[in-house]
């Protein structure tokens, strides 16, 4: 699956974003306007100004949509959380080159919130995932102590963990003790 760049690195801020989230033993990443403030510098998030508690409100309100979207059954229930995401924003596309990066495209409106900025460029990112039916590449880590959300970019849709390294990893090494616990 080719993705352009600037779709790669709005599906990595959504990641994140969603990430970001309590679930289980996780704290949430996101308790303050600094964490915010974090969150956009660590993702480049440009032609954000000053940020308040009402900004952070509002991103976990599109943290908790962007969620439901790796959430959703099937595309139409992924595509009416995007539309309602995107359509919520305001788009506004444009072509833009800044900050050395070619030209791409902005689909969030000039002076947008930081919540309307992550709800269009990373919904439009989700939307070109699930027109080019690819919805079931949006995934959960099956590690039973993660559920991390990623995206599946391997060629054959294989990708089980969020991490090889770390979940798949500590569940092949948990696999492998228990068949020599077993075998001996």
């Amino acid at each position: 699956m080719l993705i352009p760049h600037d779709t790669r690195i709005a599906l990595d801020t959504v990641v994140d974003l969603v990430n970001t989230a309590p679930e289980g033993d996780r704290d949430d990443a996101l308790t303050d306007v600094e964490a915010l403030y974090g969150f956009v510098r660590s993702h480049d998030v440009s032609g954000v100004g000053d940020l308040t508690q009402r900004d952070l409100k509002a991103v976990h309100g599109v943290r908790s949509l962007f969620a439901s979207v790796f959430a959703a059954p099937d595309s139409r229930t992924a595509a009416e959380v995007i539309n309602r995401l995107v359509a919520a924003a305001g788009t506004t596309p444009q072509l833009t080159d800044h900050d050395g990066y070619d030209w791409h495209v902005h689909y969030f409106a000039p002076g947008a919130s930081v919540a309307d900025h992550l709800a269009a460029d990373c919904g439009m990112a989700l939307a070109f995932i699930v027109v080019a039916g690819e919805q079931e590449r949006l995934r959960r880590c099956e590690a039973p102590d993660c559920g991390r959300a990623f995206v599946d970019l391997s060629r054959n849709r294989s990708r089980r963990y969020c991490d090889s390294r770390t979940c798949g990893n500590r569940l092949h090494v948990a696999a492998y003790r228990a068949r020599r616990k077993a075998a001996g």
